[in-house]
C-alpha cells in the first residue's frame, strides 16, 4: 500500500542513506514509485574500507560495493545531479535538464572531501583527495608505484588511516597537523596524545602544530616538495589532502530550504526546515548532510559523519515520510563509529567533543589500550575505546539514562583504579546553555521513549 496522497518518493543521493531508506520504504509497505538520483555513475558502495583495505590491497574498489536487502523496485538515475529544487512545485531539477516531482523528498547528498586550497597545486599529479571509490583507486595506483615519500595534510581519522595504510606498505609518510596532535578536534588532546605515540612509535614523521604552506611541482606538473609553515621542505611524490569534508548543499541555494555549509537543519524526525525554521512535512534528509537536535545532548543540532547515523537516520525518515503526526518517531540514536588504524581498533559512543572532561576507566594511556570516559556538567556523554571495545555497551547505557560522572563502579568486584577526571583537551570545547535532564528507555524503534525533566529554576 501507499500513504494516503503519496505515490512518489525521490531520493536525492544514491549512497548509503539513499538505498537504506528506499528498502525500509518497502520494508514499511510502500508500494509507490521509488526514484534515486545520484551523481556517480556506480551504485551505492561502502566508503570505509576506502582508507583501509583497499588502500592495502585486500579489497578492490569494485568490490565495496553495498549489498541490497531486499529488493526495492527503483528507478536509478545515476550519474546525473540534482541542480535544484523548486518547492512550489515540488521538482528536483536535474543537471541534464529534466525535472523530477515528488509527494515525498528525502535528501541524503552527503559530503565530498575538501579540496586543496590552491587550485593550480590541486592539479598536480600526486595532489589528491579520498572521498570516492575512484579517489582509492587512484591513491592505490600511487602507493604502487614506490613513492618517496607520501604528505598527509590533516590528522583526523581519514588522514591517520592513510597513514597507517602507507606504514603497513612501508612507505615512508610524512603527516602535517596543525592541531597539538591527531585526532584532537574529535577525541581531545588526552586520546590525542596517545594517538601521536601510536604514530611515530609505527614510523610516522608527524608534525604538529604547522601546516602545508604550499605545494611544488616539476615542469611534467607532477608533485616534487611539500613546503611547512615551519620552514621545512619534503621531498615527496604524493600529498593526500584530509581537511575534513563540505557538506553537498551548493545544488539548493535559493530553494528556500535551510540549508548551509553546516548541513541542512531539520527536527528529531528528520523533516528539514524551511528559511523561516518550520518544519516542512514534504521534505527530509538523513545521512551526513543531515544537521538536527538530539536531546540527549542537550538539543544541540548534531552533523554526524557516522555510517551507523546514515543508516539509522534513513531508516527513520522512510518512517516518518509514511507516519502520520503521532505516529512519527524521533532520532535518538547513540552516535558510534570505529576506526582502524596502526593494528588498533578506535572506537567510539557518545559525542565526545561535549566533553568538558575525561577519565580512563580500563586499562592505562600508556599500553595504548584503555577505555576512557568523557564527562559534561556532571554526567557521562561518550566514551572513546583503544583495543577495549567490548566495554562501550555498558557506557551506551550510561550515556542513555544520563549516569553521572566520573561513572560509578557498583557491583563490581575490582572498581577501577585511578580514576581520576582530567580536562579532556578539546580545543574549542562546546558549551551549551544550561539544561533539562533527558533520559532513552526502549529497545524497539517503536518503543524507544524519551524522559524528559525540567532544569531547576
Amino acid at each position: 500500500m501507499s500513504a494516503e496522497g503519496i505515490d512518489r518518493v525521490v531520493i536525492v543521493g544514491a549512497s548509503l542513506a539513499g538505498l537504506r531508506a528506499a528498502e525500509a520504504l518497502r520494508d514499511e509497505g510502500f508500494t509507490g514509485r521509488i526514484t534515486l538520483i545520484g551523481d556517480e555513475a556506480v551504485p551505492a558502495y561502502d566508503r570505509p574500507p576506502l582508507s583501509k583495505q583497499v588502500l592495502l590491497g585486500q579489497v578492490a574498489p569494485e568490490a565495496t560495493a553495498l549489498p541490497h536487502t531486499r529488493d526495492i523496485d527503483a528507478r536509478w538515475r545515476l550519474g546525473v545531479a540534482a541542480t535544484g529544487l523548486d518547492l512550489s512545485r515540488k521538482t528536483v531539477l536535474l543537471a541534464d535538464g529534466t525535472k523530477v516531482p515528488f509527494d515525498r523528498l528525502l535528501i541524503a547528498t552527503g559530503t565530498r572531501a575538501r579540496p586543496w586550497i590552491n587550485e593550480a597545486e590541486a592539479r598536480l599529479e600526486g595532489v589528491l583527495t579520498l572521498r570516492t571509490a575512484e579517489d582509492a583507486e587512484h591513491l592505490s595506483r600511487l602507493l604502487d608505484a614506490g613513492p618517496r615519500r607520501v604528505v598527509v595534510v590533516g590528522a583526523g581519522f581519514t588522514g591517520s588511516e592513510i597513514a597507517s595504510a602507507c606504514r603497513e606498505r612501508g612507505i615512508e609518510v610524512t603527516v602535517a597537523e596543525r592541531g597539538a596532535a591527531p585526532l584532537v578536534g574529535a577525541l581531545g588532546g588526552v586520546v590525542g596524545d596517545v594517538a601521536a605515540r601510536l604514530q611515530r612509535a609505527h614510523g610516522v614523521d608527524l608534525r604538529c602544530g604547522v601546516t602545508v604552506t604550499s605545494l611544488e611541482g616539476d615542469e611534467a606538473g607532477r608533485l616534487r616538495r611539500a613546503h611547512l609553515s615551519d620552514g621545512t621542505v619534503l621531498d615527496a611524490d604524493v600529498a593526500v589532502i584530509a581537511l575534513g569534508a563540505l557538506r553537498n548543499t551548493g545544488w539548493l541555494e535559493g530553494s528556500g530550504l535551510a540549508a548551509g555549509p553546516r548541513g541542512i537543519a531539520a527536527d528529531a524526525a528528520c523533516r528539514a526546515f524551511d528559511h523561516n525554521g518550520i518544519a516542512t512535512d514534504d521534505i527530509f534528509v538523513a545521512g551526513d548532510v543531515a544537521r538536527m537536535p538530539h536531546a540527549l545532548f542537550g538539543y544541540q543540532f548534531l552533523s554526524l559523519e557516522h555510517w551507523g547515523n546514515a543508516v539509522e537516520q534513513a531508516r527513520l525518515a522512510a518512517h516518518n515520510m509514511l507516519a502520520a503526526g503521532p505516529d512519527r518517531r524521533p532520532h535518538l540514536w547513540i552516535p558510534a563509529f570505529w576506526s582502524s588504524q596502526f593494528g588498533v581498533s578506535i572506537k567510539s559512543v557518545g559525542v565526545p567533543t561535549m566533553g568538558d572532561e575525561v577519565v580512563v576507566t580500563q586499562g592505562s594511556l600508556e599500553e595504548g589500550r584503555f577505555a576512557a570516559v568523557y564527562g559534561h556538567r556532571g554526567r557521562v556523554i561518550a566514551a572513546v575505546s583503544f583495543d577495549h571495545g567490548r566495554w562501550l555497551d555498558h557506557y551506551t547505557g550510561l550515556i542513555e539514562s544520563a549516569a553521572p560522572f566520573p561513572p560509578v563502579f557498583t557491583g563490581v568486584d575490582r572498581p577501577p583504579p585511578g580514576t581520576t577526571a582530567v580536562s579532556a583537551g578539546f580545543p574549542d570545547p562546546s558549551v551549551p546553555s544550561h539544561g533539562p535532564t533527558v533520559t532513552v528507555s526502549g529497545y524497539a524503534p517503536s518503543e524507544r521513549r524519551i524522559t524528559f525533566t525540567p532544569a531547576p529554576a
